[in-house]
């Protein structure tokens, strides 16, 4: 790993870091004994199998093989590399990095990230300023008050306006010696066809901007005041915007989220507003895009495992649309959603204004699972005639065949079927030939899953014990050199994580941690973990260190001699197999065993 930061900075950072303030901004955890658990922002699960370790500063996930340290789940969540996700971290704890220890390729990395923060941060500034200031912005102000917008959301969200004109911004920037092409890279402004100059994406728009949960300003909505089109305008993705991973109001709802164990889920930036302004603070918006696989692990993080998911959708066929597109969703992320009705005409907004907090609390309370509302919209949409049934079990097998839970299915078949009063088995019947042989493959993909997870059941359980005693009781280490134990090894991968486990014991630094555990607790694994490139070999190390056994030296010594005996009497059992061999003629076995013998020879050599 090429290193760019000083080691007594990435000490710095590193004893600074708690890694379950970093996990818990992204995944509810639980503390259970000395852990906390959670549901895995890396795959989607039923049950939290994702384990954070206070003491040991590491993270492993029992579901998906995925661990390692708080560098490592960043880097993994996020996308980042190394550098940058110590340069976030270090910014986090007021850790300076000095600039000259950057090589040319990271500082135009990093700069170029941060770079696109500052500069949506710069922009956020200059469209408050246009609406608060500007005279152009008090239509738009007057705009917000007509819909009720009041003066605290417009400074909780940092709500905008982007003047009328084709430079405003292009000229704010220029005045800073901001450069066009960076500008460019935001989104904010567009390369003009000719090639000859740029002009501002936003104009005349109120703006609003899209923050990550650390509070950074991604990109921005734009929502025109008139009947022009199109009434939204959203960033473009960009290096550090993605629409799929984004929701408008995140970084606001996250807590009231996990205090509630529910969020509303709806389309537009005011009806996030509107919801925030009558005190339910634990709602959020999609951008411009379909409800996503990311937005609902993101949200899962922040509700946990049995979280509400209520979906605030038109009643039109725009929203019918999108509750059959998100069952497959929440689906795979094991999310059973509701979907909550309005009065037709009425989006979240505008009920809110008319009816207020407690007619839309009544309204939820009240909110049906999206399989049956879509047969109810169907029903509606169809009635009850021999063709209107053939119709709403047409637009049904779908929705259903999507629904990977067997029991789950049946129930809704059957609610179906009693509904429309059909047979059971007719609608069965017709659900089945659009499933195909979906439980087959479902079966194939848990076997392929489990074969990938099986790397952290390779290698002999003896090994795997020893490289976990070393790991979790370090003053070990000593004998385990004087025994040449690691000599002894059969898997390399296990043999190669035992030395780096020696190496990293050597320091002297590391051999005073040892002896006295800070308070902050043994950050020993951790530092193992930032010392190996391969992603595999990382998650070894945090499966291995996660648990909680108890050892003792007189229990290390045990495990040692049990090894070595066993070691002794393969050896024996080798050289009965070799006689044998030679006795029966039998070349081909005799080749293959003198090959092991060889190995053995050579790791005596190393022993003595």
């Amino acid at each position: 790993m090429a290193v760019f930061i000083p080691k007594d900075k990435i000490s710095e950072i590193k004893n600074s870091v708690d890694i379950v303030d970093i996990i818990s901004d992204i995944v509810l955890l639980k503390k259970v004994g000395r852990n906390y658990v959670g549901l895995c922002p890396f795959h989607a699960e039923k049950t939290p199998s994702f384990t954070v370790s206070p003491e040991k500063q590491i993270f492993y996930c029992f579901g998906c093989g995925t661990g390692g340290n708080a560098f490592n789940f960043l880097m993994n969540h996020d996308g980042l590399s190394f550098f940058e996700t110590a340069k976030m971290l270090a910014d986090r704890y007021g850790i300076e990095i000095p600039a000259q220890t950057m090589s040319p390729e990271q500082k135009r990395r990093i700069s170029e990230r941060e770079s696109l923060l500052a500069a949506n941060k710069q922009a956020m500034y200059f469209f408050k300023h246009s609406l608060l200031s500007d005279a152009e912005g008090k239509i738009a102000l007057e705009y917000l008050k007509k819909r009720g917008i009041g003066e605290d959301t417009i400074t909780i969200f940092n709500i905008g306006f982007a003047p009328a004109g084709w430079d405003n911004i292009i000229n704010y920037f220029s005045k800073k010696n901001i450069s066009h092409e960076l500008v460019e890279k935001s989104g904010l402004i567009i390369k003009r066809k000719s090639k000859n100059g740029y002009y501002d994406r936003f104009r005349n728009r109120i703006m609003f901007p899209i923050f990550d949960v650390s509070k950074q300003v991604l990109g921005f909505g734009g929502r025109v005041m008139d009947d022009s089109l199109p009434k939204y305008l959203n960033s473009p993705e960009t290096y550090v915007y993605n629409k799929s991973r984004s929701l408008y109001g995140s970084h606001i709802a996250k807590e009231s989220c996990r205090a509630s164990e529910t969020v509303y889920i709806v389309e537009g930036y005011f009806d996030v507003l509107a919801l925030h302004q009558h005190g339910i603070p634990n709602s959020v918006a999609t951008l411009g895009t379909s409800l996503t696989q990311e937005h609902v692990q993101i949200l899962r993080g922040f509700v946990g495992k049995n979280g509400r998911f209520v979906l605030v959708y038109d009643s039109d066929a725009a929203g019918i649309k999108a509750a059959e597109r998100s069952i497959k969703v929440f689906d795979k992320g094991y999310v059973s959603a509701q979907i909550l009705v309005l009065s037709e005409g009425y989006d979240p907004d505008s009920y809110l204004f008319e009816f207020g907090y407690n007619s839309f609390m009544n309204a939820a309370s009240k909110a049906k699972s999206i399989i049956l509302f879509l047969i109810e919209s169907a029903v509606n949409k169809y009635g009850l005639s021999v063709e209107g049934k053939i119709r709403i079990i047409s637009d049904l097998k779908q929705p259903l065949a999507n629904i990977n839970d067997s029991v789950e299915r049946s129930l809704y078949i059957k609610e179906l079927a009693e509904i429309i009063g059909i047979d059971e088995a007719a609608v069965m019947e017709k659900v089945r030939i659009v499933s195909g042989n979906k439980s087959i493959k479902s079966n194939k993909k848990l076997s392929d899953k489990m074969r990938d997870k099986n790397f952290t059941l390779k290698g002999d359980r003896l090994e795997r014990q020893i490289i976990a005693m070393m790991l979790q009781f370090p003053e070990i280490l000593s004998e385990i050199i004087l025994r040449n134990i690691l000599n002894q090894f059969e898997d390399e991968s296990l043999k190669l994580i035992g030395q780096l486990v020696l190496k990293q014991g050597e320091h002297k630094d590391v051999r005073d941690e040892l002896h006295a555990v800070s308070t902050r607790g043994n950050i020993f694994v951790s530092d193992i973990i930032n010392s190996i490139d391969d992603r595999e070999k990382r998650s070894i190390v945090a499966s291995l260190s996660i648990g909680e056994d108890q050892w003792s030296r007189e229990g290390c010594l045990k495990l040692l001699a049990q090894f070595e005996s066993i070691r002794n009497r393969q050896k024996k059992t080798l050289l009965k197999k070799i006689r044998a061999a030679e006795e029966s003629n039998d070349y081909e076995l005799l080749l293959e065993l003198l090959k092991k013998k060889q190995i053995q020879v050579r790791n005596d050599l190393k022993l003595s």
